[in-house]
């Protein structure tokens, strides 16, 4: 009697199945998610479940809104890449105003620091990503959008949820 061995290829399941477009503006994440509809014709809301990383013990939640096109087979989402969260600082008493912690900010996708929101595109067939970029960089406040890679980025784990 043979026996069959079975394996698993790890491999399979860090295939990249999504766009990712970094977007850079001083719009509120609920504005830009209206003006973003507007222009592209998709229906993004708030969703409920923000994305939560831990950060030196410091617990950071990241807005998100999400479109799922059941039709064209697509989620979008716009998700908040910057967040200001709060240290304990560790010189309490020394100090002239008695602060008793450090605002910093944080970041979802480290390596997109000065990124404000990336949109993830998830699709199984071909989509216009010129176009898409084309339509965003024409709404008033947005800085620039543009295309990364996400087999580039280290901290692309922040981004499966």
């Amino acid at each position: 009697m043979t026996k069959l061995k079975h394996q698993i290829h790890l491999g399979d399941f860090d295939q990249v199945d999504y766009d990712l477009l970094a977007i850079h503006t001083t719009l509120e994440d609920y504005r830009l998610a209206y003006k973003i509809n507007q222009n592209l014709g998709i229906l993004l809301s708030k969703n409920n479940n923000e994305i939560p990383v831990e950060i030196n013990k410091q617990l950071a939640t990241f807005s998100r809104f999400t479109y799922e096109d059941d039709e064209a087979m697509m989620t979008w989402d716009l998700i908040q890449n910057k967040q200001e969260i709060e240290f304990p600082s560790s010189n309490i008493g020394n100090s002239l105003f008695q602060e008793n912690s450090i605002t910093t900010q944080v970041n979802l996708v480290t390596d997109l620091k000065k990124v404000d929101f990336v949109l993830k595109i998830e699709h199984d067939e071909q989509i216009e990503l010129r176009e898409i970029i084309y339509k965003l960089n024409k709404i008033d406040l947005i800085s620039t959008v543009y295309e990364v890679n996400p087999n580039e980025i280290k901290s692309k784990n922040n981004l499966i949820f």
